[in-house]
């Protein structure tokens, strides 16, 4: 966490995001960080201890913001299926493309710097983890599935770990290659249908 809330605060983060952005974690350096952000290095000491912390100040708001989006989605698809209605469907497919749209889009610099800048740091294998526990989650639902009645099919964790992780990929993609809003939903649109049909027969829909 940073160490001073003043104004500057405002100018330091966008100089943070700005170098991690152009040069990754492991390119990034904190005397750099000072000159974009108009201070001497002992200036910026002042928000932030090390590199690290700026990185980790940038990009926990969104990381954190998407577990909490993905946990609300999950507990109004559990009431769905206990109450008898469909929500078995938005358990994986459509909650994860409302997420790309929603929370991640709105703050695709900063999910870049996540995805493609954090070689070096603590989250440089944030997609293999995120992928890990959305197995965990869709293993679980599965499971629930089960217990009440559903056909859902049999599927191995290796099977299992290289749908989720084609699927995440596929939906990452429009915003890693900074596509406009208009082609992103486009292709958001078009890997819902190929992906939702597939997870349908899994699930005994």
């Amino acid at each position: 966490m940073p160490k001073d809330k003043t104004a500057s605060h405002i100018q330091v983060m966008a100089a943070v995001k700005e170098e991690f952005l152009e040069k990754g974690f492991d390119g990034a350096s904190v005397r750099s960080i000072a000159a974009r952000a108009g201070m001497s290095a002992a200036g910026l000491y002042r928000h932030y201890p090390n590199k690290e912390a700026m990185f980790e100040d940038l990009v926990q708001p969104l990381i954190r913001e998407m577990d909490a989006w993905t946990q609300h989605h999950k507990e109004q698809s559990y009431e769905r299926m206990q109450q008898g209605e469909e929500g078995k469907e938005s358990l994986l497919g459509e909650s994860m493309i409302d997420l790309i749209r929603k929370v991640v889009y709105p703050q695709k610099d900063v999910f870049q710097v996540l995805m493609k800048g954090a070689a070096g740091s603590r989250y440089e294998d944030f997609m293999h983890r995120y992928v890990e526990v959305q197995q965990k989650e869709m293993t679980q639902a599965l499971d629930y599935m089960r217990e009440h009645g559903y056909p859902v099919q049999e599927i191995s964790k290796e099977e299992l770990h290289m749908l989720l992780s084609a699927y995440t990929a596929a939906i990452f993609e429009p915003v890693l290659h900074d596509y406009p809003e208009e082609q992103m939903n486009h292709c958001l649109d078009m890997a819902s249908r190929f992906f939702l049909p597939g997870w349908k027969e899994i699930m005994g829909i």
